[in-house]
């Protein structure tokens, strides 16, 4: 253990999921946790903290915070808010969770980013390292925080972490012996302001590697394929496009692994051009640890995709119901369309995190017949395609499922991908996509 936290008191900004599990760590730990956030604490998450006597305030953060030997800070807060920058200016440490996560844990960290297919990403180099026997958990975005399982991960074990700009732009030598970008497309720019900060934030999962660490990057991402070359980790690359690279694979063709043919790509369960890249990612990670290849092809054979990514829900009168909840930004609702091959009523809308939906003009004039929207951001998704295809507003999910049933035909897809944030209707995507799946469920 690279950090001991024996009778330090640790001021934790934000009572979310990663909040009360980085409490629940530095408790564990002998440290003294003081969790503060700015709004209410949830209800199963305040009785933890009167059960096991650790101070906390809500509806703000007071001076209280800064008297601390660290602070860590919940993907939420924003780095620039005036608390921390008061912590900044006292002197303080101020550490990500996953900083923190990184200097207690005794495994290998297999870090994932980008900004779509994260998560399928993560569940399948997780998946692969289970087939393969290798201790493994698969934390971060997906699951459990990192800090809740990071002391946990034996010494031949493996953390499997999915990776947000959010937790990247504050860390200090978090270090990731194999680190994965799959791919940079304009993302929360309402948190970073623009392009370059965001993809900045992104590119930190490279910088504390050393020549002994491997880089797994996306030769087809003309932004990564610009920045990335000259790393000082063993560099992987992976292309659907090019074959030049040391992994690569073609939509209806073969997948390669050093110019050797692996697998038939129509074998792989994951379809979509975009699930294809994300399985050459995965099968990089594994070459850099050296999984057999028998494993990596009986894996990809039978891995299904995670909930909530393009999951199918239901068949009902013709009508095929897709849920993509995951689908928060502009890009990933592009993906989403281009996987799907019949007509689409697609429901999207909510809080917008400053995403250009003109980019989608092409794709929703070729394949979607109708719009519903819901949430705050319907007004500026209208305006972008009111003239290409029909626009209808939604005043909840059940209303958006029924009228996009009533209007649907046979051979028809309604397919959930908001591009947008759930936070102005729901707490997370999960409870978004549980909501659709719910309405689906209640059709008849």
């Amino acid at each position: 253990m690279m950090f001991n936290l024996k009778n330090k008191r640790i001021s934790i900004l934000g009572a979310g999921k990663t909040g009360i599990a980085a409490a629940e760590k530095v408790r564990a730990l002998y440290g003294i946790p003081f969790v503060s956030d700015s709004g209410d604490i949830e209800e199963n998450a305040l009785d933890w903290l009167k059960e096991h006597k650790i101070k906390f305030e809500t509806g703000g953060h007071s001076d209280a915070v800064l008297e601390c030997n660290l602070m860590i800070l919940s993907p939420g807060v924003l780095p620039n808010s005036p608390v921390v920058t008061k912590a900044k200016s006292s002197g303080l440490t101020i550490w990500p969770e996953v900083e923190l996560a990184c200097r207690i844990c005794n495994g290998k960290i297999i870090g994932v980013t980008g900004s779509n297919g994260k998560t399928t990403t993560t569940a399948l180099i997780g998946e692969i390292l289970k087939n393969s026997g290798m201790p493994s958990f698969v934390c971060g975005n997906i699951g459990s925080p990192f800090i809740k399982v990071a002391d946990e991960i034996p010494a031949n074990g493996y953390a499997v972490v999915e990776l947000s700009s959010f937790q990247l732009e504050t860390i200090d030598e978090f270090k990731a012996d194999a680190a994965v970008i799959l791919n940079i497309t304009p993302d929360h720019l309402d948190r970073h302001g623009d392009f370059e900060r965001y993809a900045s934030a992104k590119l930190r999962i490279f910088e504390n590697q050393g020549k002994d660490d491997f880089s797994i990057v996306n030769y087809d991402d003309n932004y990564l394929r610009n920045r990335c070359g000259n790393l000082i980790s063993k560099t992987i690359w992976f292309s659907v496009e090019s074959k030049e690279t040391a992994i690569h694979a073609e939509p209806g063709g073969k997948l390669y692994m050093d110019n050797i043919e692996l697998m038939n790509s129509n074998d792989i369960r994951l379809k979509g051009v975009h699930n294809l890249s994300n399985v050459c990612a995965a099968a990089a990670v594994a070459k850099s640890i050296d999984i057999s290849n028998d494993i990596i092809i009986d894996t990809l054979k039978t891995f299904a995709g995670v909930e909530h990514r393009l999951e199918f829900v239901r068949l009902i009168g013709g009508v095929s119901f897709i849920n993509d909840s995951k689908g928060t930004n502009v890009d990933s609702v592009f993906w989403a369309l281009k996987a799907i091959s019949t007509p689409v009523i697609l429901i999207a809308g909510g809080r917008d995190k400053a995403g250009d939906f003109n980019q989608l003009n092409g794709q929703v004039k070729e394949k979607v017949k109708e719009v519903l929207l819901i949430g705050e951001a319907a007004d500026k998704i209208e305006t972008a395609w009111k003239h290409i295809t029909e626009c209808k507003r939604a005043n909840d999910m059940k209303e958006a499922v029924s009228m996009a049933f009533k209007d649907a035909g046979d051979g028809d897809t309604v397919l959930l991908s908001p591009g947008c944030a759930s936070f102005d209707m729901y707490k997370n995507f999960e409870e978004r996509g549980k909501d659709f799946k719910k309405a689906v469920l209640a059709l008849n």
